[in-house]
């Protein structure tokens, strides 16, 4: 399960680019046709003709939609995190949060009234203003179901702000949220994409086409969206934040990883995501390309069926922790992609990350020890595996590699495999009675969202949670409360750290690896950088 996932698309209208406010502009929206209409031949022949400071932007997929509250994709978060801002957004290398359309913040003591004190001078790309009427309007369109643009969703993430009980406009430059309890995740939510706000106007304007229309104060503005082919945006040469050194980016959706990699090696494409593990040496050799690499907040476990079985047992548990070779499959399987996760919470949350915690060792012998002590040594062990999902991580050969381990402290597993969406079918609805473990692969924005979904009581499946493995400790329960209603960093940093260390030893889990994201520029590209958020900043990119 994943708050972040990759959709394909099925968008088949396209849109026109409106007018040209200038020269340049034009130029390079003309250059763009040009562009587009040579798909018809030779790919890299066409995107060799690609002006100097266009990046073409190899995507996994066809974007879902361009309304920052309407999608989940992190596909989509790529493109979008360009066209608009947030009231707050991710240091840059970091998932701590700073100012954006908001210049400062006060807390009320007990946690409940957030103030927002608002950047001035700030207009839309559709040059109407931006304003504390318009935060109140991206909030309750998402939150409100009588609001007259509510129709213009469905909002699939808006519980991230449903502790928002009513949005107040103190005046032009000044916005309040009150909570009906304290939520400290609430800066974190508002710097994710399903935060970014949007222009009223333009909602108001297109309606349910909003997504094909995009407005934002972003550092890009929206040039044109071609259906399968490419979505190409321009420069914000008035962004308040710096204007862009590029003059326009297009995000060209390539579903297969390989045709990918061939488009950048032919020079079809400038940037490239998510690169396929037996790629990355070939590129890290070639001076011609740079390969970039970021752990961000992601975690690829395995859950333990604690209701029945051989897991109900502590010691069982962190046998399967001892068994598996995790640097094995990070080095061989994952081809040095990801990183061996210690825990609960990913290393991406340096703040909130117990540094004390080192990974499960790999030790065959201790886990055979402890299997024989809790009487599990020769159990029968049904394993879910998927064929694949977001943030999977190659889970059939991660799913049979585990096996070997298993099989070698005396485990007999057997492998049930299914497609994604079967896979959850099977897996969220809790384990009890099908299987005594199962992959998963979590990416989030803040260290509340895993464990408050996955590890509470209150989080069972039968009480609407995704705690498939049925773990259940009353001072867990408690710390993560007094972690979501502290305000204060430090104090959160205390009761997560204190929280790992927990779930650490009771080992409801495998802990297996975090997921390292990939790109790769060519050698032109200058000033880029992979984010921790798993989003693709390309206010300071440029090539030389």
């Amino acid at each position: 399960m994943t708050v972040m996932s990759y959709h394909n698309g099925d968008e088949s209208r396209s849109t026109r680019i409106s007018s040209p406010r200038n020269g340049k502009t034009h130029h390079i929206l003309i250059t763009l046709c040009l562009l587009i209409g040579c798909f018809a031949g030779s790919l890299s022949t066409a995107w060799a003709m690609t002006p100097p400071n266009v990046l073409v932007v190899g995507q996994v997929a066809e974007p879902k939609s361009l309304d920052p509250q309407a999608v989940t994709a992190v596909n989509d978060f790529r493109i979008l995190i360009n066209l608009y801002d947030g009231l707050v957004r991710y240091k840059d290398g970091s998932l701590e949060v700073e100012p954006s359309l908001a210049t400062q913040w006060k807390i009320s003591d007990d946690g409940t009234v957030y103030t927002f004190t608002l950047r001035k001078g700030i207009k839309f790309h559709d040059g109407t203003p931006f304003n504390a009427q318009a935060v109140k309007f991206n909030f309750d369109r998402m939150l409100d179901d009588t609001h007259p643009q509510h129709d213009t969703g469905p909002f699939p993430l808006a519980f991230f702000f449903k502790s928002i009980k009513e949005t107040r406009v103190l005046d032009d430059h000044t916005v309040q949220f009150k909570l009906d309890k304290p939520y400290a995740p609430l800066l974190s939510n508002l710097a994710y994409p399903t935060g970014l706000i949007v222009s009223p106007t333009a909602v108001k304007k297109h309606n349910k086409d909003f997504g094909r229309n995009p407005v934002g104060t972003g550092p890009y503005k929206f040039a044109r969206w071609e259906s399968n082919r490419l979505v190409a945006v321009e420069k914000n040469p008035s962004y308040w934040d710096g204007a862009p050194k590029l003059d326009a980016v297009v995000f060209r959706p390539i579903t297969d990883a390989n045709t990918r990699v061939t488009e950048i090696l032919s020079g079809g494409i400038d940037l490239m995501v998510e690169v396929p593990p037996d790629n990355v040496a070939m590129f890290a050799k070639d001076k011609g390309f740079s390969v970039h690499e970021q752990v961000g907040p992601h975690l690829w476990f395995l859950i333990l069926n604690m209701k029945q079985g051989p897991f109900t047992d502590q010691r069982a548990r962190q046998a399967v922790n001892y068994a598996i070779n995790k640097k094995a499959l990070v080095d061989n399987v994952l081809q040095g992609t990801a990183t061996v996760a210690t825990g609960p919470t990913p290393s991406a949350f340096a703040w909130a990350y117990n540094e004390t915690l080192e990974p499960y060792p790999y030790d065959p012998a201790k886990a055979k020890k402890l299997l024989k002590e809790a009487g599990a040594d020769g159990a029968d062990i049904t394993f879910y595996v998927t064929e694949g999902g977001s943030g999977m991580l190659n889970p059939i050969a991660m799913g049979t590699a585990i096996q070997a381990d298993l099989a070698k402290v005396g485990l007999n597993v057997k492998i049930e495999t299914y497609e994604w969406n079967t896979f959850l079918g099977k897996v969220n609805p809790g384990l009890e009675g099908k299987a005594d473990m199962a992959e998963m692969a979590w990416m989030t924005n803040d260290p509340d969202t895993l464990p408050f979904l996955a590890l509470r009581t209150d989080a069972w499946p039968d009480k609407g949670g995704f705690n498939s493995g049925y773990y259940s400790n009353e001072q867990v329960d408690k710390l993560l409360e007094q972690a979501r209603a502290a305000t204060d960093q430090a104090k959160r940093a205390k009761l997560y750290k204190q929280m790992q260390k927990i779930v650490y030893d009771d080992a409801p889990w495998a802990f297996i690896a975090n997921w390292k994201q990939n790109a790769v520029t060519t050698a032109q590209v200058k000033g880029f950088s992979l984010q921790p958020s798993f989003l693709l900043v390309l206010k300071d990119a440029y090539k030389q």
